[in-house]
C-alpha cells in the first residue's frame, strides 16, 4: 500500500550498527508534519532524534522505548496524508488538484517530447534522402 510510509533508522555512521529506542516523541494518531521528529534514539557516540521524511499520521510503533533498533529496521509507520479516502474533504481538494496539475504536466511534457522527436527525425531523413539523390 503506497499511503503507508515506514520510518526506518538510518545509518549514523560505519560502526553504528544498532541504537537504543530512548523515546517516543509522538503518539499513534498524531499528525506528524516532514522533518519532524518522532522518536529518540541513544547510540554508544550519539543521540538523536529521528525526523519522518513525510507529511502524515502515526499509525503504528514498531518498538518500545529501550529496544535495540537495528539500522534499517522499520521503527515508526507512518499514513500519508491526502491519499486516503478517509481524509477529510479539504485535503482531499489538495491532493486532487496537486494530482491534475501533475497529470497536466506529465501529458505536457511527452506531448512537448513527441513534438521534438518529429522535429528532430523528419529533417534528418530529408537530409538524408537528398543526400543519396545527388
Amino acid at each position: 500500500d503506497m499511503s503507508k510510509f515506514e520510518l526506518k533508522l538510518p545509518r549514523m555512521g560505519e560502526s553504528v550498527a544498532e541504537a537504543t529506542l530512548t523515546s517516543w516523541l509522538k503518539e499513534v494518531g498524531d499528525t506528524i508534519e516532514m522533518d519532524e521528529a518522532i522518536f529518540e534514539i541513544a547510540t554508544d557516540k550519539v543521540d538523536s532524534e529521528v525526523p519522518s521524511e513525510v507529511d502524515g499520521v502515526l499509525i503504528e510503533k514498531c518498538f518500545k522505548v529501550d529496544d535495540i533498533v537495528k539500522v534499517g529496521q522499520t521503527v515508526a509507520i507512518i499514513k500519508i496524508a491526502g491519499d486516503d479516502d478517509e481524509a477529510d474533504d479539504s485535503n482531499d481538494d489538495i491532493s486532487n488538484e496537486e494530482e491534475s496539475a501533475d497529470e497536466e504536466m506529465v501529458v505536457a511534457a511527452e506531448a512537448a517530447v513527441v513534438k521534438a522527436k518529429e522535429n528532430t527525425s523528419s529533417p534528418e531523413l530529408k537530409i538524408g534522402d537528398s543526400d543519396r539523390f545527388y
